[in-house]
């Protein structure tokens, strides 16, 4: 299984055609399906990243959004762009006129409860409360590795979902004000990204488990 940085606020591959903006994006290659998390805010961008990444968006079989921020689904018209029927994942919450019009498009799947999406992929399933948000686990030799879009709901309440399914062995994504340190000390390996705003705290506290982000950037497993 391999992870790619898309769409960040910075570059890990120092390439000077790769841009950079607000929002997220990653791909997931599991040897049977790849899966885009998130889109970021600006198709354009997305796209372009994925061109000089040497990554055909054709490719995609399933697309996953955590939440309707647009730094998160902005850039989804022009991913479905492409003359193929792709499996796009959402929460209940989404808006109603835009789950109409994906529907229109491309295969429709509402996510409320924690459920699979491939093998060895799931979703938490639709949590928080005021800003709903579903985040993504995936199976590995190593255990699991929890993606995020911006852990809107707090990092305990999705960690406490993805155990569900076995030992947590690595954490990605947007972690907001995320600041209960304590509750990521038996996680291998975090990865914070886009909207993280104690990214040196984190740095400091975790040296050996802290993984730079960035656009560009792979985490094999």
């Amino acid at each position: 299984m391999k992870i790619t940085i898309l769409y960040d606020s910075h570059k890990y591959k120092k390439l000077p055609e790769l841009r950079t903006g607000w929002g997220f994006s990653c791909l997931i290659k599991t040897g049977k399906k790849n899966i885009l998390f998130d889109t970021g805010w600006d198709g354009n961008i997305l796209l372009n990243n994925m061109k000089y990444l040497r990554l055909d968006p054709k490719n995609i079989d399933i697309v996953v959004i955590s939440h309707f921020h647009w730094d998160h689904c902005g850039g989804l018209p022009q991913v479905l762009s492409f003359d193929k029927k792709i499996d796009v994942y959402v929460t209940r919450s989404f808006s109603t006129h835009l789950k109409e019009e994906i529907k229109q498009r491309t295969n429709l799947i509402e996510i409320s409860k924690t459920d699979k999406i491939c093998e060895g992929v799931y979703t938490t399933g639709e949590l928080g409360k005021d800003i709903k948000e579903q985040s993504i686990i995936l199976k590995t030799e190593k255990g699991l590795i929890v993606i995020t879009g911006c852990t809107h709901p707090g990092i305990k309440e999705i960690l406490n979902v993805a155990s569900n399914y076995g030992k947590i062995y690595g954490l990605i994504g947007g972690f907001h004000g995320f600041k209960k340190f304590h509750l990521i000390e038996e996680i291998s390996f975090i990865m914070p990204c886009h909207c993280t705003r104690y990214k040196r705290e984190l740095a400091n506290i975790f040296p050996r488990k802290y993984i730079e982000d960035g656009i560009g950037k792979e985490i094999k497993v």
